[in-house]
């Protein structure tokens, strides 16, 4: 048998890889808006966060391609749109128990599967890993598919930058903070300290103005402090470390509010977020450049000095490889948990445009998971009284029109339908231009049944999960070996047995004999390749 030689991780050529390689942490928080005093928004103060406005550049229209988690998370971990790859259902695999406690039958029409996104496309962590970074993430791993084991170093509650096994090697290193979610506004959840005076909180006009929505309000405002401490404990653990002026630091939220008509809507309440990104260094700025969540990948991967590949459909903006500036950020809104709908919108920064793909469906859900929200509860109550106010129609209406058009530069609220006055169509035209081209170049697999998507699409011909074929170990006269899998697109792993970490298999890889191994393939997708266990005993 053959010895081969263990593989260090590996870095970029030096003709390619900075002089430095540069640290990137994210700190992602989930249903948050920007109600932020760098936004300004002085409900609360929020010292920590607005500290890294004060050394970071600050995004004025920075959106989520979806209002709620799991489908805009696929799109942060791919680059690529979850409409594309089919992963804009809210969940794809994951039957929501609120649902089935409300009603036993509610997934019986609908299929359960992963997105699976075409043969190159990887998770982008993954290209950083081959690049010599040590990755982490703390800790949802909600994509829409079961991530393959090459795209973590670490995945967990526990999995920190700290831990590398070398302090020179660069990290990224993700932290998802959850005190924010929905589910933080709970009557049956143990609420933060309280550091919010319900009166004092500004009520959109679209809720009903009562104590039980202003209590809910103002919780929200008592989870984004108690957010903003942890940020502060994230920054200040870098600081530390010594690492601060050597860390890009991207602050951001999953989606919008997790509030009514926040959360899963594709109006800027469930789809604007917060997002500052602090270079070493760099001075306070301010743009209003338009990015959205398909365009992160790239440009982590850019401020890397990686090349973003061809298949990733956002632009860079920031880092070696920045890209221009895009005209416009396209939305869409699929099934939320076991309710099926369907919207797409885009916006210029100016101007959001939204078609409704279901007209007979209500503009509120009837999420189930969403009822633990007090305030769903006065929705109800308002529909009830049927003495809504005219900023209220969107909450109240059983229906919803085929079109809505809002100038939410002035109406930031977006309660104005403009579809129906005089320069309608003139405003509409290049919107809706944008948005039909965004569904062509993308393939839109939202726009069909979703068991049709599933055999027709991602799991022809009969919709039942391929398998990523079993690897095949090969010997060269060189005293080499190579692992390949016939599947196309699939990532291959290997640790020596009872190592945890699975390491990223390249061309480059040695092995060291004597040792026992276990390698895995695994396709986005598809279920993982059954594990091969091998030994090499000698070297030439």
């Amino acid at each position: 048998m053959l010895k081969l030689l263990l593989a260090l991780p590996l870095f970029a050529s030096a003709q390619d890889a900075p002089e430095r390689p540069t640290n990137i942490v994210w700190i992602s928080v989930e249903d948050m808006s920007p109600w932020l005093g760098c936004y300004g928004d002085d409900t609360i103060p929020t010292p920590n966060v607005d500290a890294l406005a004060a050394r970071g550049r600050r995004y004025t229209k920075a959106y989520a391609n979806a209002p709620v988690c799991a489908p805009a998370r696929a799109t942060l971990i791919t680059g690529c749109y979850a409409t594309a790859i089919g992963a804009m259902h809210m969940r794809t695999g994951k039957p929501s128990t609120a649902a089935l406690a409300a009603d036993p039958g509610a997934y019986d029409d609908i299929p359960s599967y992963e997105a699976t996104p075409p043969a190159e496309v990887r998770c982008f962590p993954e290209l950083l890993r081959e690049a010599g970074y040590y990755c982490t993430n703390a800790s949802k791993r909600d994509y829409q598919f079961n991530a393959p084991p090459t795209v973590w170093d670490a995945s967990g509650g526990k999995a920190h930058w700290k831990n590398r096994p070398d302090p020179e090697q660069p990290f990224f290193a993700v932290f998802n903070l959850t005190m924010t979610h929905e589910s933080g506004t709970f009557q049956s959840k143990k609420r933060n300290p309280k550091v919010t005076d319900p009166s004092a909180v500004s009520v959109p006009p679209y809720y009903p103005d009562t104590a039980v929505v202003r209590d809910d309000i103002a919780r929200t405002y008592d989870n984004i402090a108690a957010m903003d401490k942890r940020v502060g404990k994230i920054v200040a653990e870098l600081d530390d470390a010594g690492l601060l002026e050597d860390t890009v630091i991207f602050f951001f939220s999953d989606h919008g509010v997790g509030l009514p008509r926040g959360k899963r809507y594709v109006y800027a309440s469930g789809t604007h977020v917060p997002l500052i990104v602090c270079h070493p260094g760099a001075e306070a700025a301010v743009t209003d450049r338009l990015v959205s969540f398909v365009d992160f990948a790239p440009t982590v991967l850019s401020i890397a000095e990686l090349e973003p590949p061809a298949w990733m459909m956002g632009h860079a903006f920031d880092g070696a490889h920045e890209a221009p500036a895009q005209p416009f950020v396209f939305f869409h809104a699929d099934r939320m948990d076991a309710e099926t709908d369907r919207s797409r919108a885009v916006t210029d920064g100016r101007y959001r445009y939204i078609k409704n793909g279901m007209t007979d469906r209500p503009r509120l859900y009837p999420v189930a998971y969403a009822e633990g929200v007090a305030t769903t509860g006065e929705i109800h109550k308002l529909r009830a009284r049927g003495n809504a106010t005219a900023a209220q129609w969107q909450l109240v209406s059983m229906t919803k029109p085929a079109e809505e058009l809002y100038e939410t530069a002035v109406d930031p609220h977006e309660i104005r339908n403009l579809m129906g006055t005089p320069s309608a169509q003139e405003l509409v035209a290049p919107l809706s231009k944008a948005l039909d081209g965004w569904l062509e170049r993308t393939q839109d697999l939202g726009l069909m049944p979703e068991a049709e998507m599933v055999k027709t699409r991602l799991w022809p011909p009969a919709g039942a999960q391929p398998e990523t074929a079993a690897l095949e170990l090969d010997y060269a006269e060189d005293g080499s070996a190579q692992l390949s899998c016939a599947t196309p697109g699939a990532s291959i792993g290997y640790r020596v047995r009872g190592e945890k970490v699975w390491h990223l298999f390249t061309a480059s890889t040695r092995f060291e004999g004597g040792e026992e191994y276990e390698a895995v393939a695994h396709r986005i997708g598809y279920l993982q390749s059954p594990v091969l266990s091998f030994q090499v005993e000698t070297t030439r």
